[in-house]
């Protein structure tokens, strides 16, 4: 039986697995930078778009301000330090209120993890309180810590402290339960189950939770600054609506803007960081 040459150029193509996943990640890199372009766009057309609005007289920048204006009222800012000093206790005050939001809500949601009882008695006083309005608070922080900086704190702290522990102790319950036989099998006590399951397993939904507490946090501080201020971007908005500054006032929330987006990155890197380390 005669066979015909089987023609190479004929042949099917196959592609390599590391073609398959450069071009992946290539194709990856490409969504990525499309959705950063659009996002810019976005911005850049509503500047415009606000700018252009205030020149042609169809707002009054009295009252809506101007892109121009806020960046003029941003370089006076930086020329008489003010910018510094206020963003600096802000961003201070903050990231004091996150690191003990989240120090003390994984160190109860373990212990509530570690005693049933204690989650028994504790569950329903925590959903009640997180369910209060904190602004409703801060007047009672005042009298009961002046005003000050602590008073600023406590209320940076009050707004995501509860829910923190409510969902920390959420994660902390969902983990594989048959991991934690197996620990038991093998010997281990409680914690070892927690050393070695409970905290790793659940190091996604502390990443989690610090995400959506950073800017929670932020949110209580300058709910403080409203009330017991003399310093920060907080105080800085009460006082220019007060005197009819309203370029102060929307560069101050224009700067807590990208306050909140920088703190947020950060958290979300070291997300990323962390599922390439796994």
């Amino acid at each position: 039986m005669n066979r015909k040459p089987i023609n190479a150029s004929h042949a099917p193509l196959r592609e390599s697995p590391l073609n398959a996943q450069q071009l992946y990640i290539k194709k990856h890199h490409r969504h990525h930078h499309l959705v950063a372009m659009l996002r810019l766009l976005v911005l850049i057309s509503f500047l415009t778009i606000w700018e252009c609005a205030g020149r042609f007289e169809i707002i009054d920048t009295f009252f809506f301000s101007s892109p121009c204006m806020v960046l003029s009222f941003f370089t006076e800012m930086l020329r008489d330090g003010s910018f510094f000093t206020h963003t600096g206790i802000t961003l201070l005050e903050t990231l004091i209120s996150f690191l003990l939001i989240t120090a003390v809500s994984i160190l109860f949601a373990t212990l509530l993890w570690y005693s049933k009882t204690l989650s028994e008695i504790t569950e329903p006083f925590l959903v009640v309180l997180n369910s209060l309005p904190k602004s409703a608070l801060a007047p009672l922080f005042i009298v009961w810590l002046g005003t000050g900086v602590n008073t600023i704190i406590v209320a940076g702290i009050s707004v995501a402290i509860f829910g923190s522990i409510i969902n920390l102790y959420t994660g902390f319950k969902s983990v594989d339960s048959e991991k934690l036989k197996l620990i038991k099998t093998l010997g281990g006590n409680r914690f070892d189950a927690f050393h070695k399951v409970v905290l790793p397993s659940s190091i996604p939904t502390i990443l989690s939770n610090m995400k959506v507490n950073i800017g929670l946090a932020l949110v209580g501080v300058i709910i403080g600054e409203f009330l017991a201020a003399r310093r920060g971007l907080g105080y800085l908005i009460i006082y220019g609506s007060q005197v009819f500054q309203l370029n102060m006032v929307i560069t101050s929330i224009i700067i807590l803007c990208v306050i909140a987006m920088g703190l947020y990155q950060c958290i979300q890197w070291a997300e990323h960081y962390y599922k390439k380390r796994a």
